[in-house]
């Protein structure tokens, strides 16, 4: 069964250590470049909303993601080269360091869509 959570505080708090403190950081990272996104829970994952979603992002196995728009990752696709990407997603591996510059591009774009 699936955890269910209410609040990104909850999920953060369910994820082991080192790797809730990187979510921890990719949060920060989020919060200070849409601070007027709301955060929320969206398909039981941290997610920022703010005249639509902007992201979401979980932990996985070997990795994390950044769940964003297509267009946005797009826009974003010759930045991306060292990271497993899909449709829609980027895969950050827990062993590389979280590139916060990156990713405050990313969500900046993503808050002007």
């Amino acid at each position: 069964m699936e955890n269910k959570f209410n609040t990104v505080d909850e999920y953060l708090a369910a994820q082991p250590e080192p790797q809730r403190s990187i979510l921890e950081q990719l949060r920060q990272v989020i919060k200070k470049a849409a601070p007027e996104a709301l955060e929320v829970i969206s398909y039981s994952m941290p997610a920022y909303k703010q005249l639509g979603m902007v992201a979401y992002f979980a932990a996985a196995k070997n990795h994390y993601g950044l769940y964003i728009m297509p267009r946005v990752l797009q826009a974003f696709q010759n930045r991306l080269g060292a990271y497993k990407l899909s449709k829609a997603t980027i895969q950050f591996p827990w062993n590389t360091p979280l590139p916060r510059e990156l990713v405050t591009e990313i969500i900046r774009y993503a808050v002007r869509l």
